[in-house]
């Protein structure tokens, strides 16, 4: 296998030729020799050579282990990386990434400084590249000598006088990016560093890390009790339960817990002992809504977890899930939505979402019974389930019902029909299937069939108006979320509502940041209806009458002043 490849921004470049940025910046200072290493690979890895490392030694006159130098000396200069020492493995880097060019110096201008890097590296010999890199540190990054000198003496006694000059630059640039360039400063930030040691070796014991504990870890280790909120018993729990043995496995070990609201040790535990089952049953959700996944960790962080973080049990979302195919809610979003009213009713205990299921499935089965009896044979929508709950708040039992699906069979809206003459018992106090007139008493009743008749063409008019006002912003947003670029939009807002809940309990600042994007995303939202010609207002029903809400009604319960209207014009 060749021993060269490249890094993806070097690809894309399809060029053929040598960076300008190399020549103009690099070539008049760079070591003759790795100029000549680093010009011979370009044309090595442009041409689709298959050259070894063996072979580029060859073909250079160069000793391998020479070679291995210069590639190194690259490196520092950061237009390489080494990839691998055994098999050695190059990536060519582009030359815009260098975060410090090499430049002339005066040699008198740190001839202090070069002393004592020597003194603190007793175990080598700094070579000329190293110092110039050292330059590059204080000359952009303002390090002052003393503070540089302090950082690099710190790297040895962490790791030895055999320190690689690349880690020393890695850790001078986050005291950088700390502002911390002043010997004061970085005296300060190792003194703060050295309080916690004792805490990070601690730990690391504990949780099997086997290495020394560096400036990068103490920074991660006040992230984990500062940000988070996690105390040491917890970090070392995560370690075992996660079985992470680097802090960068232990920080994305406790990210995740902070997502999912797991500090204390028994919340972490219960989380890791049910974490496979909840991703077993992710995949059994998926199947019973008939959803393709290509993974699985995006549904379990925004939904799954979301769920049990509210209290719902495995075999209760499991449940659900089946009864929201049969309901034509057939993706995560919308059983989201399903369980958010479950939540939001308190209905969240076991027991509890299993009778309100077997209670919705008879419902169900009662409307279907219902609708045939009318001569429909349509599939159940939401208004037939406020209808029932409206009918049976009226006092009526389910015979009563089929007697008033039976009057309405063959009319031309049945449903609306049958909302009349359950209006009209009610007003005359029929209750019971023995108290309903017979065909031949109500025909001996013109009065009566007459406010009858009246009744129900009151109430198709208003079933009419409602349906039409509600169906009409159904459509509307059908429309909207069926468009790709909308429909993702509202997802995205909707993970990021249930995101900013979390946010505003644990982290004030992370829920501005989540507010913004969610203003954002509104935004965009607003744009992309303006060009599918859709207004957000179309979203709510538009009632013709907005006093009553197209139900004759006003909130005091009297009748509304369009219903007199409409009575007027019969």
């Amino acid at each position: 296998m060749a021993f060269l490849s490249a890094s993806e921004g070097f690809i894309k470049k399809s060029t053929t030729s040598v960076e300008n940025k190399f020549i103009s910046k690099y070539l008049p200072t760079l070591d003759p020799v790795a100029a000549k290493v680093y010009l011979y690979s370009l044309y090595l890895l442009q041409s689709g050579s298959s050259y070894s490392f063996t072979d580029l030694a060859q073909s250079l006159s160069i000793d391998e282990d020479k070679l291995q130098e210069y590639f190194v000396y690259l490196e520092e200069l950061e237009l390489v990386s080494i990839v691998s020492l055994s098999p050695f493995e190059v990536k060519i880097l582009e030359a815009e990434n260098i975060s410090g060019t090499p430049k002339k110096f005066k040699p008198e201008k740190y001839s202090d400084f070069c002393k004592n890097a020597q003194n603190v590296l007793k175990g080598r010999m700094i070579s000329t590249n190293e110092f110039r890199e050292y330059f590059v540190l204080m000359e952009e990054y303002g390090f002052e000598q003393n503070a540089l000198i302090m950082i690099i003496n710190y790297c040895v006694n962490m790791h030895g006088d055999n320190i690689r000059a690349a880690y020393i630059k890695k850790v001078a640039k986050s005291f950088a990016e700390e502002g911390a360039t002043t010997a004061k400063k970085v005296d300060e930030k190792l003194s703060a560093y050295t309080s916690s040691t004792p805490a990070l070796i601690s730990l690391f014991n504990a949780a099997g890390i086997k290495k020394q504990p560096d400036v990068d870890d103490d920074k991660l280790y006040k992230k984990w009790t500062g940000e988070l909120g996690f105390d040491d018993k917890a970090i070392v729990c995560a370690t075992k339960q996660f079985k992470a043995k680097t802090c960068e496995k232990l920080d994305s070990a406790l990210s995740e817990l902070y997502k999912n609201r797991k500090f204390d040790v028994k919340e972490i535990e219960d989380y890791c002992k049910n974490k496979n089952s909840v991703y077993a049953l992710t995949l059994e959700i998926a199947k019973n809504l008939g959803v393709y996944m290509q993974t699985s960790a995006p549904y379990v962080e925004n939904y799954v977890n979301v769920w049990c973080n509210y209290g719902f049990t495995l075999s209760s979302l499991r449940e659900i899930s089946a009864y929201c195919f049969k309901q034509g809610k057939n993706s995560f979003e919308d059983m989201d939505g399903f369980i958010l009213k479950l939540y939001d009713e308190g209905t969240v205990a076991e027991s509890a979402v299993t009778d309100y299921l077997e209670k919705q499935r008879a419902d169900d089965k009662l409307i279907k019974e219902i609708l045939t009896a009318c001569g429909l044979q349509r599939k159940i929508i939401p208004w037939d389930r406020d209808s029932l709950a409206r009918w049976r708040s009226w006092g009526f039992n389910d015979n009563m019902l089929f007697e008033a699906a039976k009057l309405s069979s063959g009319k031309s809206n049945p449903t609306a029909y049958m909302n009349g003459v359950l209006s009209s018992w009610k007003a005359d106090g029929i209750f019971s299937v023995e108290k309903i007139p017979s065909h031949s008493a109500t025909t001996a009743k013109p009065a009566q069939n007459a406010e009858r008749d009246m009744r129900v063409e009151i109430e198709r008019h208003y079933y009419d108006l409602r349906h039409s006002a509600e169906e009409s912003a159904e459509r509307a947003l059908k429309k909207a979320t069926s468009d790709e670029v909308y429909g993702g939009i509202r997802k995205e807002l909707n993970e990021l509502s249930i995101k900013l809940a979390f946010a505003e309990i644990r982290d004030k600042n992370e829920a501005e940041k989540i507010s913004a994007l969610i203003k954002e995303l509104e935004a965009r939202g607003e744009d992309r209806l303006s060009e599918l010609a859709i207004s957000k207002d179309d979203f709510t029903p538009h009632y013709s009458c907005t006093v009553c809400n197209d139900t004759g009604y006003d909130k005091s319960g009297s009748p509304c002043e369009c219903m007199k209207k409409f009575i007027k014009s019969l």
